[in-house]
């Protein structure tokens, strides 16, 4: 735990956002199969739909929010890592220790606030 009540420690900060991150790819991912399988089979004109977002735009969106939610995943197993090792909040450019403030706002940060 952390000296302030009502605030995670850096592995449980990281450890929740590591399971948010699992179930939003997980959600993403249930969302494109689901377009994929609407789509399937169907006669679609994704050019001229006169409902608005085409299927292809749909899907697309879905893959590029699951692949910024699978580096955030990457980020975070990281910083997880870099806990484990002992080197977790000092700067991966200058070795200076990363202000609490900022690791309180991005946990998973690799550089200091100058390096950033």
């Amino acid at each position: 735990m952390t000296d302030e009540p009502g605030r995670d420690s850096p592995a449980e900060a990281l450890e929740r956002m590591r399971a948010e991150s699992i179930a939003t790819i997980a959600e993403l991912s249930a969302r494109i199969d689901g377009i994929v399988a609407a789509s399937a089979g169907a006669n679609i004109d994704d050019e001229h739909d006169p409902e608005g977002a085409t299927v292809a735009v749909e899907r697309s969106q879905a893959a590029a929010l699951r692949r910024a939610a699978q580096q955030r995943l990457t980020e975070i197993d990281a910083a997880l890592d870099r806990l484990a090792r002992g080197t977790y909040g000092v700067c991966a450019v200058c070795g200076a220790p990363i202000p609490p403030e900022r690791l309180a706002a991005r946990p998973f940060a690799t550089r200091c606030v100058r390096h950033s």
